[in-house]
């Protein structure tokens, strides 16, 4: 038997990337109701945590 703590990230991670869709959704709606227009906000792509050493130029001749 499998504890229902362990179970539940399994089940907590798909709600949570669902929250920020739902959101903008209801949003919609909401502001559709008042006449307005509803934009997503323009979301920033994930940068790269890892950045490389610079690379020195060195030239063999």
């Amino acid at each position: 038997m499998v504890c229902l703590f362990c179970l539940l990230p399994l089940f907590l991670v798909p709600i949570v990337n669902v929250l920020p869709i739902l959101f903008y959704y209801l949003m919609g709606k909401v502001y559709r109701l008042f006449g307005w227009e509803y934009r997503k906000p323009e979301i920033a792509p994930p940068a790269c945590p890892y950045k490389p050493a610079a690379q020195k130029d060195s030239k063999d001749g």
